[in-house]
């Protein structure tokens, strides 16, 4: 179910420290989950997790997590600058995109990260913008449905990533001539995920597919990237992911195949990571009754898309009514010129009244990072509780300014004081 782990008086401190709204990071769960996933996969000897930066590009974040031993998964070149800055460099960095620029390719290069090939074509790009190495990463598309038993887990065939198996024989070839000795392996056939047998299910499909390529090519296997899709529980009748059973069933499946070892694992989890360690905190601003119940925030789907984007569902809890009943049924919704800035769509909660404090659970991945300004509307703080307890702003809500730098203003405007 969703993250309890903070006490209402957590929220409550913060929201007097800072104005709502802003999303709140736990410090201690984010280094005891990095932790726990490195003892789900200590059987291998060569494990690392990267972190996948899309899902909270946070300096004081990342910075966290390279304490606990992680690399990260880079998409973009401002990703790419975002990670040197924080002080990784080399094999600490996967830079996994498609359809990027040459200069990504070069920066990624001049690195020295995995670069992950998403597509044929890229081989040529790569061996001009910074050459191919000796070691080179490719993803793999196998098409079709993905299955764990009988149940289809996704459909790798309408996804965009990754080459065929034949193009990964042909491309894996072409490597070599170029001067490529060993490969590592990629594959995200699923996302958010609980089923514990989803990692070891592509895992086995993964291993299986490089010994067979090791065997048509002659090239060493470097390593298999797992990628994410490992997922959180976000409704209260879900179950938490066993992070322990799906690295005993990664580890079988490893010993399968590769009973000699020597093969390394990569995993690119993100929302595993970081998700349940992250809430939206805002006051209810405006109570509003037509057809339907609404209670209106300050935050919107600025500050959090994922429900107006998908439709997915964030538990909704009130701070000091957690145990009251649940006999209220509203539309929960930002202040957007949008019908789907919605948070909760006919929810049950215990009656809210404005100035109630408000907590959206399970927001510490893919939550501010797919911010954005429509309506003018400015991006929250972030705010990090600390392992002692402390709160540090760890980026501050955007004021005017920022959403007019980058436009050119006419004396109009800067006789308004709208200045960049």
């Amino acid at each position: 179910m969703p993250n309890f782990a903070l006490s209402d008086d957590v929220f409550r401190e913060a929201a007097r420290l800072y104005p709502t709204p802003f999303h709140l990071y736990d410090e201690q769960g984010i280094r005891e989950n990095a932790r726990a996933l490195q003892h789900a996969f200590a059987w291998c000897d060569d494990f690392k997790e990267y972190f996948a930066v899309k899902a909270l590009p946070n300096p004081a974040i990342l910075r966290i997590l390279r304490e606990e031993g992680c690399g990260l998964d880079c998409s973009s070149e401002t990703e790419l600058m975002l990670a040197e800055a924080c002080g990784f460099s080399g094999g600490e960095i996967m830079f996994s995109a498609n359809a990027m620029p040459d200069s990504e390719f070069a920066h990624a290069a001049r690195l020295g990260a995995y670069i992950n090939l998403d597509d044929i074509t890229h081989i040529d790009i790569l061996r001009r913008c910074g050459g191919v190495g000796e070691t080179v990463c490719c993803r793999y598309n196998p098409g079709g449905d993905f299955r764990i038993g009988t149940e289809i887990m996704g459909n790798p065939g309408e996804a965009k990533y990754g080459f065929t198996r034949p193009q990964l024989l042909a491309g894996l070839k072409e490597l070599k001539a170029l001067g490529a000795r060993r490969f590592g392996l990629h594959a995200f056939l699923s996302s958010n995920n609980t089923d514990d047998a989803y990692y070891p299910t592509l895992a086995g499909l993964l291993f299986e597919t490089a010994r067979d390529l090791r065997q048509e090519t002659g090239m060493d296997i470097a390593f298999i990237n797992l990628s994410g899709g490992v997922g959180i529980p976000y409704r209260p009748e879900q179950r938490k992911t066993d992070i322990d059973a799906v690295g005993e069933g990664v580890r079988r499946a490893y010993m399968r195949v590769f009973p000699e070892g020597g093969v390394a694992i990569k995993t690119e989890l993100g929302r595993w990571m970081t998700g349940p360690n992250g809430w939206l905190v805002s006051h209810a601003t405006h109570h509003k009754d037509t057809y339907r119940h609404y209670i209106g925030l300050d935050a919107s789907a600025v500050n959090l898309m994922r429900p107006a984007m998908y439709g997915a569902y964030h538990h909704i809890t009130v701070v000091g009514k957690r145990d009251m009943p649940c006999d209220h049924v509203y539309d929960v919704t930002g202040c957007l010129c949008e019908n789907n800035d919605k948070f909760a769509i006919q929810r049950a909660l215990p009656e809210i009244q404005e100035g109630d404090l408000v907590v959206i659970h399970d927001t510490g991945a893919h939550g501010f990072a797919m911010g954005y300004n429509y309506n003018g509307r400015l991006r929250s703080a972030e705010i990090l509780r600390c392992a002692d307890g402390s709160f540090r702003m760890i980026r501050r809500a955007e004021e005017p300014k920022d959403y007019f730098a980058t436009l050119d203003m006419d004396e109009a405007a800067q006789a308004l004081g709208v200045t960049r």
